[in-house]
């Protein structure tokens, strides 16, 4: 299975999370990755926060990008808080006397 982002939220200074197709939800800090011509212009707050899904990762307006497997390795697993709908549904079919 490729790796892919399917989701990205930016947090604060050069930190996003990000959602990959595995279900792991990982926050990365980009400010020590920003290193080269491409990445100069990211190091300003308000153009670092202009990323979007493309590709199957994030990128830039000006093409930068990085690859979904150096932003899975380089984050930190978190825990996704938003709610599972299935895990309701889940818990709405378990008979009775199992719920506490």
């Amino acid at each position: 299975m490729f790796l892919e982002i399917v989701k990205a939220e930016y947090i604060s200074e050069y930190q996003i999370r990000l959602w990959f197709n595995t279900g792991d939800v990982r926050e990365v800090d980009l400010k020590d990755s920003l290193k080269g011509s491409v990445f100069e212009p990211l190091k300003d707050i308000q153009e670092f926060q202009k990323f979007h899904i493309r590709f199957n990762t994030i990128e830039w307006d000006n093409g930068a990008d990085f690859s979904p497997e150096y932003l899975f390795e380089k984050g930190k697993a978190v825990y996704d808080t938003t709610p599972n709908p299935l895990a309701q549904v889940a818990e709405d079919t378990l008979p009775y006397n199992t719920r506490s």
